[in-house]
Formats: structure tokens, sequence, C-alpha cells
């Protein structure tokens, strides 16, 4: 069994690394995207939007067929959008292409984030998919801590536009394992055949689950504030703190291994303490971290070195929200996996980027509306968590679930 998680674990995780290394990639390249392609900071920074925004609403898309097709099929329809719109990037010599073709690139990314979650259901529940959703993690944790290393790298050999040659080959291999590694979990009996009375069915389902919602949207708080991170940290590394590209790669990755190292203990903690009061409080201290943050920056003591450190701290608690509440939302939902995975995902993302584009006109290049930008997204959490109630499961349900 422990060689069969693992197995699951790194094809799962090879899969869902493809879109969060198109996002990280990218990263060290936005400076040079903004100068090259003659853009202001916020049209360079609606690349992101853009890809986050068909990112989370074509899982809608890819969810509810993949519950009734399987899911090997819809992962091959993603990934062969992913390499057109990847090729489109490298071919781009306008922002406005660049950003069209990064939505075209976002359509097809969906598919390799929302059916390995809807995989996992199909295989675990609880503690055991937990678990899993952690190790596929680990694996993810490889793009946010070397690919803007990577993408410095490109960017030495052969431009910006090298990286999106990069990742189209990246999607090339994608599809072979796809082929070759990961069989299909859902039997034809667990289909759910796709038309609208079923999907408004579903959605009604979802919607009106308290929990489900509640978990959602503080995961997508969480989300929205590593979004805002992504999007501008590039500029506020390199241009407020002067990083060089490789220092910036570096100090992203210092920030990135907090989240990921603490997701590895997530279904540890669980087991221990209850799932639903792990996301309690792993909510509160992101919250306290970011808003004692804020509160440093404000005062004149918003260094290198404490931004670093205080998020770094944040992401650890956000390592333990965003598996454990991706777990939650889907574990009453395994005859509906897949909508329940592409809704969640598709809400998500949603956040993310309306946080990008909400954020972007305050942004000027120094690191203080990037730190009240996240404090708004932890509060956001903690205030969601306290008014749909997450918080009252921890103590009258002992596992949390």
């Amino acid at each position: 069994m422990t060689g069969g998680l693992f197995r699951s674990a790194a094809v799962l995780g090879l899969l869902s690394a493809v879109g969060p290394l198109a996002i990280d990639i990218y990263l060290p390249a936005l400076p040079e995207i903004e100068a090259d392609l003659n853009a202001g900071i916020a049209a360079t920074q609606m690349t992101l939007t853009a890809f986050f925004l068909s990112f989370g609403v074509s899982q809608m898309i890819y969810g509810p067929v993949s519950d009734q097709i399987g899911r090997r099929l819809p992962l091959f329809a993603g990934l062969v959008l992913f390499v057109a719109g990847s090729l489109s990037c490298a071919f781009a010599d306008t922002i406005e292409m660049l950003i069209a073709s990064r939505f075209l690139q976002g359509l097809g990314a969906a598919a390799v984030m929302v059916i390995p979650r809807a995989i996992i259901r199909d295989m675990f529940t609880g503690y055991e998919a937990t678990r899993l959703m952690a190790l596929v993690m680990l694996v993810i944790s490889v793009s946010p801590m070397l690919a803007p290393l990577m993408g410095t790298g490109l960017i030495a050999i052969g431009g910006w536009h090298s990286i999106f040659f990069f990742l189209a080959a990246a999607a090339v291999f994608s599809m072979l394992l796809t082929g070759f590694a990961l069989p299909e979990t859902l039997s034809p009996e667990n289909r759910v055949r796709v038309n609208p009375r079923n999907m408004a069915h579903g959605l009604k389902v979802l919607l009106r689950d308290p929990t489900f919602m509640g978990l959602t949207l503080i995961g997508g708080c969480g989300m929205a504030s590593f979004f805002v991170f992504i999007a501008s940290a590039s500029f506020v590394y390199t241009g407020h703190f002067g990083l060089s590209l490789t220092g910036f790669s570096l100090a992203f990755a210092v920030n990135a291994i907090g989240f990921f190292a603490s997701s590895q203990i997530a279904a540890q903690l669980g087991r221990r303490f209850g799932m639903t009061r792990v996301v309690v409080l792993a909510v509160m201290g992101f919250a306290l971290v970011e808003l004692a943050l804020l509160a440093l920056t404000l005062a004149g003591f918003g260094t290198l070195s404490v931004v670093m450190l205080f998020l770094f701290m944040g992401n650890a608690c956000l390592g333990l929200v965003i598996p454990t509440t991706m777990v939650l939302a889907l574990d009453h939902h395994g005859d509906i996996a897949g909508l329940a995975s592409s809704l969640g995902g598709t809400l998500q993302m949603v956040v993310g980027g309306l946080m990008i584009a909400a954020s972007s006109p305050f942004f000027d290049g120094t690191v203080t509306p990037l730190v009240a930008t996240i404090a708004i997204c932890a509060v956001s959490a903690f205030v969601l968590m306290k008014l749909l109630g997450v918080g009252r499961q921890a103590y009258t349900d002992p596992t949390g679930i």
C-alpha cells in the first residue's frame, strides 16, 4: 500500500505541477516582459490574472466531464490546449497577445489541477486522502522552489520566450506520463451522466453545504494571498529590495519551503487533533502573523529579512490550511467528486485572480501594498471561518470530519 501511495503521489504530483510551473517559472521574466513589450506593471500582471481566471473557470468543465467519461481523456484534452497556449505565448510580440495566450494556457492547465484532486477522492478518503494530497504537494513543491531558478537560466540562454517552449515540452512529457503511468480510477458504474439537470442538482447540493462552501472559501483566501505574492514578488524583491534575478529566485524558494514543509505534517496533526481543528488554529495563526507583518511594515521595519521571515511563517500556516480544506470539502461528496473539485477550484482561482486585479491599481513597487493585501486575505479567511461556523465543528466533532 505504501509503495502504491508513493507511486500515485509521484504521478499525480508531476501532473499537478504543470499548472504551478506555468506560473512560477516565468516570474523572474516579468520585469523583462514589461520592458520588452513596452507594458506597464499592471498590464504585465494581467498575464497572471488572465491565467488564473481561465484556470479557475474552466475547471467547471473538466470536473463534470471527468465524472461522466473518466479521468484520462479530459487530462489529454487539457494538456493539448496547454501545449497550444504555451507555443502561442512563445511567439507573442505584444502584451495583448501574451495575455490572450496565457488565457488559453490556463484553459488547459485547469485539467491537471482539478482531475488529480478527483482521482485522489476516487482512491481514498479522510486521513489517507490527506496523506496522499500532502505527498502530491511535496512533489509539486519542486516548482516554486526550483522553477524561478530554472526560469532565470532559460532567460539567460534564450530570453523569456524560451520559458514557454520549455513549458510546451513539459506538457508533452505529462501526456506521455498520463498515457503510460496513470490508470483510469473512475469505474464505469460510478460515472455520472453530465446534463443540465444533474449539474444543477449537484451545484445546488454543494452551494447549500455550509461546510463545503466555508472550507472552499477559506482555502480560497489562502490561495489568493499566495497569488498576490506571486504577482508582485518579482517587482518587490528586484525593484524595492534590489535583489538580482537569482537572488529573487532563492528568496521565493525560501518563502515556498514554509508552505510545503508544513503540508507534510497536516495528516499527522489531523489524526491527532482533528482535521477541522488544525484548520481553525492554522487560520488564526495566519491572520496573526500577517497582521503583525503589516504593523511592522507600517512602522518602518519592513526590511527584506523581516518580510521573508513573516511570509515564511504565514506560508507555513497555509501549508496546513490548503490541503486540509481541500480534502475536507470533498470528503462527503464522493458521488460528485469531479464537480465538487471543479467548483472548489473555480471559486478559489477566481478569488485569487480577482484579488490580483483589485490590488494591482494600488501597487507602486514597494512592499506595503503587497503586505497589506496579504493581510486582507488572512483576515478574510478568519472572518469567513467565524461567519460560516467552521470553527464550531472543531469542538463538536473530535475527528473534524
